[in-house]
């Protein structure tokens, strides 16, 4: 609110110009604290009164204040919150909710058939329009060393960190010993009592695998069930970088220097088709091998005991970078993913290989729900039960409210001797004082 400041000198009038009247006055300015910072408000007010001599009074009143800011004036970051929620598990018996709000894409729907019908052309920018966009392309390089930097350090700490999963269901543990958490979905589970059925884990277990059909045209002919032995498979985030602009000889990529036409959801001009060169047959196998999590425990061999922080730290910060890249890249480049199952393709619209298996998937012929795909989607985090002593005690089901999650990545490189960053910390619940046995019941 305005406030009107104490005035600390009269007016000053002078009748002597026509009916004029000047007024002049002086403020006194607040004391104010020093340690918070205030903006100044103004507020003008013109008044005109008629009287019946035809005379006109004009005034003007100004109103000054001061008011704390909202908004800080140095770029202070906010402090993450002191615990946070566990991430939710979606339901297999439910479509996957939208990333972007279903009235948003029927108000665009809405806008480009409206367009389409006038014959309008939708105006597309890069990479929409099939072009590269030129300050993403250095981003592309760097998720792509990244990602081959994670593979290394990955598979190096995995012959130093035991790893667990399960035989029967998704579950991961990075511990001594598998956790006695009855938590397990797989089959049989009644028989073990939801117990898991604990075998040594591999780099999938970490890194969990997401592969996509890799296309030389994006805009061009899309895969269908019959053809889709004619395309390889490679991970989506490498192909996601090929799309943005990375160069890779056994998987050539079209680059175009004119953009596609399209008038409502049809291309009318994509520069028409090209022959597809076939990769596998002058591919180098040799050469692609750091790409892919296949095998690459078998390719490191275990790191000295002297270098593990060292190569945890290394395979945190590329961790960091690969999963940053991968969300600037994908606010430009379109990914598709299945709203029933975990498939992902990278390109403006999926494909028509009939591989769906999930829920209802008999309504739709096998064809998979396609929509706009998260970054998890794409690189999935793969959360597992947070150890704060992996030569402990197992953990108990009793006691699972007062544990944390984290990322497999992140905790495998934590246990090995990485600093990680202050934004995965309150998941894993680091303030909670696990409770024994017998305190759990007294716990509010």
């Amino acid at each position: 609110m305005f406030q009107k400041p104490p005035a600390v000198s009269s007016a000053l009038w002078d009748s002597s110009q026509n009916g004029i009247f000047l007024s002049i006055i002086e403020f006194k300015r607040p004391q104010l604290s020093a340690l918070r910072s205030y903006a100044l408000g103004l507020k003008i007010e013109h008044q005109q009164q008629l009287h019946k001599c035809g005379t006109a009074i004009l005034g003007t009143k100004i109103c000054a204040s001061y008011k704390p800011s909202s908004k800080p004036t140095f770029g202070k970051h906010e402090p993450f919150p002191q615990n946070i929620d566990l991430p939710p598990i979606l339901p297999k018996k439910k479509k996957k909710p939208y990333p972007i709000p279903l009235k948003k894409m029927q108000q665009a729907g809405r806008k480009d058939k409206k367009l389409a019908e006038m014959g309008v052309e939708k105006h597309l920018y890069p990479p929409k329009n099939g072009l590269l966009v030129p300050e993403l392309i250095p981003i592309a390089h760097r998720v792509l060393d990244a990602w081959k930097i994670l593979i290394k350090g990955v598979a190096q700490l995995l012959h130093t960190m035991p790893v667990y999963a399960c035989s029967e269901c998704s579950e991961v543990h990075v511990a001594q010993t598998g956790h006695r958490i009855q938590n397990c979905l797989g089959q049989s589970n009644a028989k073990r009592r939801s117990f898991h059925a604990w075998t040594k884990g591999s780099i999938n277990d970490i890194l969990v695998p997401i592969e996509s059909y890799h296309l030389y045209d994006p805009f061009g002919r899309r895969i269908t069930h019959e053809t889709r032995f004619q395309y390889d498979r490679i991970p989506a985030i490498v192909e996601l970088c090929i799309q943005a602009g990375v160069d890779i000889p056994e998987y050539p990529s079209r680059r175009r220097t004119k953009p596609i036409r399209m008038i409502g959801k049809k291309v009318i001009d994509r520069g028409g088709f090209i022959e597809e060169p076939k990769p596998w047959r002058s591919a180098n196998p040799s050469s692609l091998v750091d790409l892919d999590t296949d095998g690459a425990s078998m390719r490191f061999p275990p790191p000295p005991s002297s270098d593990v922080p060292r190569i945890a730290q290394e395979t945190m910060d590329a961790y960091e970078v690969v999963r940053l890249g991968v969300t600037r890249l994908m606010k430009k480049y379109s990914v598709k993913g299945c709203g029933y199952c975990s498939e992902v393709h990278v390109g403006p619209w999926g494909h028509n290989a009939k591989l769906c298996g999930e829920f209802k998937h008999q309504w739709r012929d096998g064809k998979h729900g396609w929509q706009d795909a998260t970054v998890d989607e794409v690189f999935p985090p793969n959360y597992v039960w947070h150890v704060r002593d992996p030569k402990g005690p197992p953990l108990k089901s009793s006691l699972k409210r007062f544990y944390g999650k984290a990322p497999a990545v992140v905790e495998l490189c934590l246990q090995a001797g990485a600093n990680i960053p202050e934004k995965y910390k309150p998941m894993m619940r680091l303030d909670i004082v696990v409770p024994d046995n017998e305190e759990a019941d007294l716990v509010a």
